[in-house]
């Protein structure tokens, strides 16, 4: 059957959208994170955002499909999608965000879950690491070194603590990745059992052990703000925008929308929160993009 060449490339036009506006999201979802915390919220406080407002909303999709296996994927592998995408790798990733600019987190966490996602593949799935891509994985190392220079020389100790939890974070979302590949499990489908499971997870957790004073003290006004950010634009909608991304594009072609989150987080960075990025972090940007382009190649 012949292939429709205005419905091809309305295709491609949805899906670039879709993946340009999935990055965006996420890019957004950093830069607030920054905002909240400069303004009196803490990690936990935005962990809870991040996952207990879209728990509840997609609670009942999930007792639609049966709360008893987490419809169809099962317990075990629920809780473990849960530990490496949910509140422990949120809660992670907003403390590095305390200890070092937004660009480092920025570039740092996407290039690891890259790095990480490319190396496990290969080591979990058997897929083939081509001469090519891994010239794109020592490029985005050397990148990923620049930050790790800078974290040393502009802030000691607590940099390269910052910047080893995104190293983690971005090894988290890693191994989530490879796993939903392993389990055939959808992005969405992901979606919605991390964050209901990470709900029945933070109630009892963030009062018993954190509390609320932080949040009450940021004000009503922060934690909409927050609630709508990380609830929102940086949890479900961006992964429903980078499934039908890869649904119109492909997975390959879709990846490289990864690519922009750290583009998109500096320039926002100077935008909603004045924070300007210095040479080195601009020159690690580059190295690492460069990088990336390569390692996703097939």
């Amino acid at each position: 059957m012949p292939v429709n060449p205005v419905a091809n490339a309305s295709a491609v036009t949805v899906g670039t959208l879709c993946g340009v506006a999935a990055a965006l999201c996420w890019a957004m979802g950093f830069t607030v994170a920054k905002y909240g915390l400069a303004h009196g919220m803490t990690a936990p406080d935005l962990a809870l955002h991040r996952f207990a407002w879209s728990g509840l909303l997609m609670l009942p999709l999930l007792a639609r499909q049966g709360l008893g296996d987490l419809g169809g994927i099962g317990w075990r592998r629920g809780i473990a999608l849960m530990l490496l995408a949910g509140p422990p790798q949120a809660y992670l990733a907003y403390v590095g965000f305390s200890l070092v600019p937004l660009g480092h987190g920025a570039v740092i966490q996407p290039a690891m879950a890259t790095l990480a996602g490319v190396v496990l593949s290969a080591l979990v799935l058997g897929e083939h690491l081509t001469p090519i891509r891994i010239f794109g994985i020592i490029t985005m190392i050397v990148g990923l070194l620049v930050f790790g220079a800078e974290a040393l020389a502009s802030f000691g100790s607590h940099g390269i603590s910052g910047d080893l939890l995104f190293v983690m974070t971005g090894s988290m979302w890693a191994c989530f990745s490879v796993l939903l590949r392993r389990w055939s499990v959808s992005g969405i489908q992901a979606s919605v059992i991390v964050s209901v499971l990470a709900l029945f997870f933070l109630v009892p957790v963030h009062g018993l052990l954190f509390g609320y004073e932080a949040m009450i003290a940021a004000g009503f006004a922060q934690n909409l703000l927050q609630a709508l950010v990380q609830g929102a634009l940086a949890g479900a909608i961006p992964i429903y925008l980078y499934a039908h991304a890869v649904t119109k594009l492909g997975a390959g072609r879709a990846s490289i929308f990864t690519a922009l989150v750290p583009m998109f987080a500096m320039i926002l960075g100077v935008l909603l929160i004045a924070e300007i990025p210095t040479l080195m972090r601009i020159v690690g940007l580059a190295i690492v993009v460069v990088g990336f382009r390569f390692a996703i190649k097939p």
